[in-house]
């Protein structure tokens, strides 16, 4: 499959050295480098650093000071072992202004010095939080959304588990961009795209020893593809990428809940790589896609209009 030209010069820039190699504190020092250098996406009236009930999260708003407004948590990628805040924000920023919507980005807890759960139970955290405190944000609490990319992505689909299994908050939608859903580099795709920018697959067999260590994603709970039941889950849209060692993942996923009875828009990118939510500012169809897939999402987080078909503003 051809890669995009504005992305493959991108890829041409990037250093060669394969990033199995490179040492834990230098990847995670690169991708703020990296992130530090790009444009910023959307200019925002107000973005806001807190904590709740102790975890770090930052708060982004589209329109200074209205209410009843969608809420999208968002986790952002980098393997469970890199990215944060800061990493992600062009994604968050976007988010919030295609989708209308407050973001809550989540700081979660990264391994190896916190492993599996710790990510896990911060998320959770946050999205409790938010049902408690959406209206306090300006948000409508019957608009709740996960969101995440890659690691970020398996986070978004845990949550729409957990949170059914704990009868809330209630969510209208999961968004996943190449997420995590099996941590199985066996899949063909990961066979077939051993050597893929950004994301290899001794890359992914490194980031799942570091995540999981010795627990088994099948019985663990860390995978959302092995949950005892997907039925009753909110509708999703999966974005997946033809040369990504996570792809069959992601396919694979949709497939499940497609068989649960869950609605789902799978979108499988055949010009883009791995992570390409963090290089839109950059490529434009890294943009196309990003802006597809919150099309999805604003749409689905519309309000419901009144008996005369009004929608609330």
């Amino acid at each position: 499959m051809a890669i995009d030209p504005v992305l493959q010069e991108l890829l041409d820039s990037m250093p060669t050295t394969a990033p199995d190699t490179v040492p834990l504190e230098d990847m995670r020092r690169s991708s703020i480098a990296g992130a530090a250098a790009q444009p910023r996406a959307a200019q925002l009236p107000r973005v806001e650093d807190r904590t709740a009930d102790g975890v770090g999260v930052r708060l982004y708003w589209p329109r200074a000071g209205a209410t009843g407004m969608p809420v999208v948590v968002y986790f952002h990628g980098g393997g469970f072992f890199m990215g944060n805040l800061d990493t992600h924000d062009n994604v968050a920023r976007t988010i919030a202004a295609r989708a209308d919507a407050v973001v809550v980005a989540v700081d979660y807890r990264l391994a190896p010095e916190h492993p599996y759960p710790a990510a896990v139970e911060d998320a959770s955290t946050v999205v409790r939080w938010v049902g408690e405190h959406a209206a306090e944000l300006g948000g409508d609490p019957s608009r709740l959304a996960v969101a995440g990319d890659s690691s970020g992505g398996n986070l978004a689909a845990l949550m729409a588990l957990h949170a059914r299994d704990a009868g809330g908050p209630d969510l209208c939608f999961q968004l996943m961009w190449y997420p995590v859903t099996h941590f199985d580099p066996t899949l063909p795709s990961a066979v077939e795209n051993a050597g893929a920018p950004l994301l290899s697959r001794r890359s992914y067999e490194r980031l799942i020893a570091w995540y999981l260590g010795d627990r088994d994603p099948r019985t663990s709970g860390a995978a959302p593809a092995y949950a005892a039941g997907h039925a009753g889950l909110p509708p999703a849209y999966i974005a997946t990428v033809q040369t990504d060692v996570l792809r069959d993942e992601g396919v694979r996923y949709a497939r499940i809940l497609r068989d649960a009875g869950v609605a789902v828009e799978h979108r499988n990118h055949t010009d883009l790589v791995h992570a390409f939510c963090t290089l839109a500012s950059r490529v434009p169809a890294a943009a196309a896609a990003l802006g597809d897939s919150l099309t999805a999402l604003g749409n689905a987080l519309a309000p419901v209009p009144d008996a005369r078909g009004r929608r609330p503003h």
